[in-house]
């Protein structure tokens, strides 16, 4: 049963009935980023925390009474449900004393995009569309080509030239036509634009497709049902176009809607130094401003964010913050993560990790506050610069005096 009523503009407040090729508000244009609008109480009224507790599917599709979907186009890889450590010895040292990690590089793709591009793929095939594009900067590619790949989708894949290797190789081995475009994430946008629009293939992309974020929303879903229900003080995610926090919260708002939450967290964005439109449109309280994409974090590499609405809408109504943190420290982060709690982010997946530390010793988290983070692309996606981040290994001939040497001398 759907409970979806319809769809809202942002901007002008216009409601739409929720058709699954809806992108963006007729009105507006592409500046009237779309709402999907559910039956709160319908779904209060038929969904339970026993109901869900008995549900056996562990995956995004158990919070299907959330989501504009229809059961026989889900696609089959299983996404979702990734786990959540209580990562007590980073909490030591980074002077917290509560602080969870999910970590959703353990997606089928290896990123939490994969919740995202399982949406598009199911709407794609709800329309009967047999191909289906988008542009990314990584891993809205790499999640969109292996869950088309799933049920039989051609994928159009746009990428700036600067997209790791570790993506494209995903893109190739699953069957994705991959356009390399010579230039900007946002000339990668404008010329996936350009050629759905010329050949009507479905659009994937996250600021255009208002279901992207439905898909999104999951991940704080499953954190605090994961939590037993215990909201955390604060939840932390990378920030790139904006889609991603922005589905963090919409999830909790429907979770405290429903009654399945008594409290709803703040929220902290982070972002590049090197590339932070949307901290700076927060701090200044002005509008978006295209910013330089001056990062080695990839992913939230976006210069021209398509969905500031929604993360600046998260962020004030959680009464959270938008902070930024250097190249270094992002480095640094990966190494701290992966050495305290065994977990493998990618540089855009552990900036929420350096967002926390700047935080905590700035004081915007108290040392009592609980916090919680997602990790939102596996490290293996970007090995060269997982190399930058740690010594280099020990290298020494078969011989076990200069082993004991080589040892003494690390320290």
């Amino acid at each position: 049963m759907s409970y979806v009523k319809n769809l809202e503009c942002l901007k002008c407040g216009k409601t739409y009935p929720a058709m699954p090729d809806s992108y963006t508000c007729p009105s507006c244009g592409s500046e009237g980023i779309l709402d999907v609008i559910y039956d709160y109480k319908a779904i209060s009224a038929n969904v339970s925390k026993e109901k869900l507790k008995n549900n056996q599917n562990y995956s995004m599709w158990r919070y299907l009474p959330w989501m504009p979907i229809i059961p026989e186009t889900i696609p089959p890889l299983r996404v979702g449900w990734t786990p959540v450590y209580n990562a007590e010895r980073l909490a030591d040292v980074i002077g917290l004393k509560t602080l969870y990690v999910k970590d959703d590089g353990l997606n089928p793709t290896a990123s939490l995009k994969d919740r995202a591009s399982a949406v598009a793929v199911a709407k794609a095939v709800e329309t009967g569309a047999d191909t289906i594009a988008c542009s990314s900067t990584g891993n809205a590619a790499s999640s969109l080509a292996g869950n088309a790949a799933s049920v039989g989708l051609k994928s159009y894949i746009f990428v700036p030239g600067r997209a790791p290797e570790g993506k494209i190789a995903q893109l190739l081995v699953f069957g994705a036509t991959v356009v390399s475009v010579q230039g900007s994430y946002e000339d990668a946008f404008k010329l996936s634009a350009e050629a759905i629009d010329r050949w009507g293939w479905y659009n994937r992309n996250a600021g255009i497709n208002p279901y992207m974020v439905e898909g999104k929303k999951t991940v704080s879903m499953e954190l605090c049902e994961q939590l037993n229900w215990h909201v955390p003080d604060w939840i932390v995610l990378s920030v790139g176009d904006g889609c991603t926090i922005g589905g963090a919260w919409k999830g909790l708002v429907d979770l405290y809607e429903t009654g399945f939450i008594d409290r709803l967290p703040k929220v902290l964005g982070v972002q590049a130094e090197g590339c932070c439109p949307i901290t700076t449109a927060f701090v200044n309280n002005e509008p978006i401003r295209p910013s330089e994409e001056n990062t080695l974090a990839d992913s939230i590499a976006v210069g021209v964010p398509r969905n500031p609405d929604k993360a600046l809408r998260a962020i004030r109504d959680s009464h959270g913050t938008m902070i930024n943190v250097s190249d270094t420290q992002i480095l640094e982060a990966m190494r701290l993560l992966g050495s305290t709690t065994g977990v493998f982010g990618e540089p855009a997946g552990v900036t929420g990790l350096a967002g926390i530390q700047k935080a905590v010793a700035e004081g915007i988290i108290d040392q009592d506050e609980s916090v919680a983070f997602v990790v939102t692309g596996n490290g293996l996606k970007d090995v060269q610069n997982a190399i930058r981040a740690v010594s280099e290994p020990i290298k020494v001939p078969p011989d076990m005096d200069l082993l004991v040497k080589a040892l003494s001398e690390r320290g």
